[in-house]
């Protein structure tokens, strides 16, 4: 496993907290599973535990995760929907708008779009989850 690809333009702790997202949504954390502590992920990914921290609060302030003093963090009941609404609403906005702008410019209907998708969707390759299991991280 390797830590989250660093991007000149955006911190490493939002990197990690997508990562986990991705996990949660993927189901490799699902509702009610124990996902590794900030110290675990720090240890692993060879990041400051203040930086995992940032990531694991961002997502217990969006209602993802919950923390149980004394025994961890744990996906919230809600989790993997509240991540869902929040990447539906952005893929929205960061591709589906401009891409039936640009389709519209092109003289493509919403039919020619969907055409296009279907065509494409059984050539995309289905990524592993890269954010350690709990006792992946505590090896």
């Amino acid at each position: 496993m390797t830590p989250p690809a660093p991007r000149s333009d955006r911190p490493i702790f939002l990197d990690l907290a997508d990562q986990i997202a991705d996990d949660i949504l993927s189901g490799a954390y699902p509702p009610g599973a124990r996902v590794p502590s900030t110290t675990e992920l720090s240890v692993h990914f060879r990041i400051n535990p203040a930086t995992a921290g940032k990531a694991v609060n961002r997502l217990v302030d969006q209602g993802v995760l919950e923390k149980r003093r004394g025994v961890g963090m744990f996906v919230t009941a809600n989790g993997p929907a509240i991540l869902r609404t929040e990447r539906q609403g952005s893929l929205l906005r960061s591709y589906v708008e401009p891409l039936l702008a640009e389709a519209k410019r092109l003289g493509m209907t919403t039919d020619d779009v969907v055409s296009l998708i279907r065509s494409h969707s059984a050539e995309q390759p289905q990524n592993a989850s890269s954010t350690p299991t709990a006792s992946e991280a505590q090896s």
